[in-house]
């Protein structure tokens, strides 16, 4: 008997720690009422632990997802939190809507696990981001190499019609020089053979054949000369254009690379397509998708799943409770407005009949001496009329 009587004088003066209250802010509890529950404030402690997990992950995810845009960790931290705020008021807020005596459970049930999975899969990017870290960074680098080649290929075929149109060109140029030059080889052989015997007339020393064979030569030399001189500016011209195309290419190329990034979008591609190409990471991956999933459910599951008790009965009369109370409060305060009003108008009436019954008489008098002056005046009896409503008679209250 003496241990009941202890127990129950033990919850009378229970007070809760700061930790087991920031739990319950948490858990959106209200202290007041939670306080003498004895079984429920282990249940709301629990389900603020798990709003509390929820939000220190979201924190570090929302911080590491930062990290990735910014290059100040003191601003991408002050960020981190800033988020993690936020959704920690977006779970208080899923959480404190789930009530046991709500007749309609199932559509708002849906729609916070909806929005909690939602939070929660964007949640997990960041997180599976550092847990693979290595292996990202690696396939970032391959990745960036298939772009530089992709980019240029797209450089190249881009570039290719007016390069085809220069080399064709040039190659058009080159070929004339080449058929002049063979035209200008071949009379000089036959020239040369014609003087050493071994070609032509055969005869050594022929003067006359071998000075037109010479002369034909020189002649074809000089036009080689000629034509080379017109078409090397023109090759030179062609190559100046095909190394600017180059260049250019090359430039591109270069602003490209530096471009490249390891930013949040890069590695979230890389992850994805090291899912792909890699079978032993892809079922880590879904199942660490789940657990971190889970993580960002924990708060409504937890809710959902604990039974309700007396602390939820209490919040409930209480509700009732207050409601009644408003409802009479403002019954008293219209009965009140509507006693004051119905006093100031019998008041109101009273002081208006003895401001009549006190000016009754003046008036009268008033209308004597107006009725004397308008004899006297000779004036007609419409303006005596006009004067007498102006002066006398009341108006009508609007």
């Amino acid at each position: 008997m003496q241990e009941s009587v202890g127990s129950f004088s033990q919850r009378e003066n229970y007070v809760p720690s700061v930790f087991t209250r920031l739990l319950w802010w948490l858990a959106t509890a209200e202290e007041q009422l939670l306080k003498d529950c004895t079984v429920d404030r282990n249940r709301y402690s629990i389900i603020g632990l798990t709003v509390m997990g929820t939000w220190l992950f979201a924190t570090l995810a929302w911080t590491y997802f930062f990290t990735t845009v910014v290059s100040n960790i003191f601003l991408a931290a002050i960020l981190g939190i800033f988020m993690g705020g936020i959704i920690l008021g977006i779970d208080r807020a899923l959480i404190k809507g789930i009530d046991k005596y709500n007749k309609n459970r199932f559509w708002p049930f849906v729609f916070r696990g909806l929005l909690a999975m939602t939070i929660g899969l964007f949640m997990a990017q960041p997180a599976l981001l550092y847990l693979f870290n290595k292996e990202v960074k690696q396939q970032i680098s391959l990745d960036n190499e298939q772009r530089k080649r992709d980019k240029r290929k797209q450089q190249d075929t881009l570039y290719a019609a007016q390069k085809k149109e220069l080399e064709v060109r040039k190659q058009n140029l080159q070929q004339q020089l080449t058929t002049k030059y063979n035209e200008v080889s071949a009379a000089r052989s036959s020239f040369i053979a014609e003087t050493d015997g071994t070609g032509g007339t055969g005869k050594v020393g022929v003067a006359a054949v071998a000075a037109a064979k010479k002369k034909e030569y020189e002649k074809l030399d000089q036009e080689y000369q000629q034509l080379n001189t017109q078409i090397q500016p023109q090759i030179r011209s062609v190559d100046s254009s095909i190394n600017a195309i180059e260049t250019s290419i090359q430039q591109e190329e270069k602003a490209f690379t530096e471009l490249l990034n390891d930013g949040f979008l890069t590695r979230i591609e890389a992850l994805n397509n090291l899912i792909k190409s890699n079978a032993a990471l892809q079922y880590r991956y879904y199942l660490l998708v789940v657990i971190l999933l889970l993580i960002e459910l924990m708060p409504v599951i937890a809710k959902s799943l604990l039974p309700a008790g007396v602390y939820d009965e209490k919040v409930r009369l209480r509700q009732q409770l207050e409601g009644e109370i408003a409802n009479n409060n403002h019954s008293k305060e219209l009965q009140l407005k509507e006693l004051y009003n119905q006093l100031a108008f019998e008041q109101d009436e009273e002081l208006i009949r003895s401001f009549f019954n006190i000016t009754q008489e003046h008036r009268k008098q008033k209308v004597e001496q107006e009725l004397k002056a308008w004899k006297e005046s000779g004036d007609s009896f419409d303006k005596f009329w006009l004067r007498i409503k102006k002066d006398l008679l009341t108006k009508q209250e609007h």
